[in-house]
């Protein structure tokens, strides 16, 4: 990104409370804006064009796109890559999911689970914050709950019709409105932890 275009983005939103969310992910940034905007900070999808980072760890992945985003961008970013981890499978699809979803699918996930019983399984996000300044700092977030018999609700996104959440009772992620899947989330726990240490007065950076 240019400098100019750089200080133009910038001088849209005050200083002290600015972070750019990297993503693509409309949905995701949605969800993202509304926990941040809980804590007055203000924020705004950036999207940068990267390879897609495999590894076996999901804050490894998310240092080294918080990373990669800096030196694209020279600005304060967020990132976040998110994983479900289902029991019965091992752990999978993990930190893999985004691949997963894209050849798989939901459908894909159900047919594993195919005549198993035990169905618990967990969201885990990690949000990674860095710098121009700052090399990047984690926070963890999740959501405990149990893969569905089927496909149910209309809303959010990825895996969300297959997670029955532990807070939601029996209903699924995207049968929840964003307000309340924010209640529940390992996205919105990670992003409250990180919104939390950054608003804190002595950690403002900017």
């Amino acid at each position: 990104m240019s400098s100019k275009k750089k200080d133009n983005v910038s001088a849209n939103f005050p200083r002290g409370r600015l972070a750019f969310f990297v993503t693509s992910n409309v949905h995701k940034f949605n969800e993202a804006r509304r926990v941040l905007s809980e804590y007055k900070l203000a924020t705004a999808m950036l999207k940068i064009k990267a390879a897609e980072i495999q590894d076996d760890s999901l804050e490894n992945i998310a240092k080294a796109s918080a990373t990669n985003a800096v030196k694209n961008c020279g600005l304060p970013i967020i990132v976040e890559d998110a994983g479900l981890f289902v029991e019965a499978l091992n752990g999978f699809p993990g930190p893999y999911s985004s691949y997963v979803y894209r050849t798989i699918g939901t459908r894909g996930i159900l047919k594993l689970m195919e005549n198993v019983d035990k169905r618990d399984a967990y969201f885990q996000s990690v949000v990674a914050f860095s710098s121009p300044e700052e090399a990047p700092k984690c926070f963890h977030g999740k959501a405990k709950g149990k893969i569905s018999r089927e496909e149910r609700g209309s809303l959010g996104f990825g895996f969300d019709p297959i997670f029955e959440s532990s807070g939601g009772g029996s209903r699924t992620f995207a049968e929840m409105a964003t307000t309340e899947k924010n209640e529940h989330s390992h996205r919105a726990e990670a992003l409250r932890k990180f919104a939390k240490w950054y608003t804190c007065g002595s950690k403002r950076r900017f």
